[in-house]
């Protein structure tokens, strides 16, 4: 199932965020239906996650 941030504009411009059976964690675009998925590990989706609190990026 997939989530949409809830820093998302009111246009649902947005990245989603679905977790995968396996340990892995998806991410796509809101505003291209259909299109391309970016799959990482559960571990790397945390220290993406981290380093946007923290202002790293």
């Amino acid at each position: 199932m997939w989530r949409k941030s809830s820093y998302s504009l009111p246009d649902g411009a947005c990245v989603e965020v679905a977790q995968a059976p396996v340990g892995h964690v998806l991410f796509r675009d809101s505003k291209v239906d259909g299109g391309p998925v970016v799959t990482v590990s559960k571990a790397t989706a945390a220290l993406f996650a981290l380093a946007l609190d923290r202002g790293d990026l």
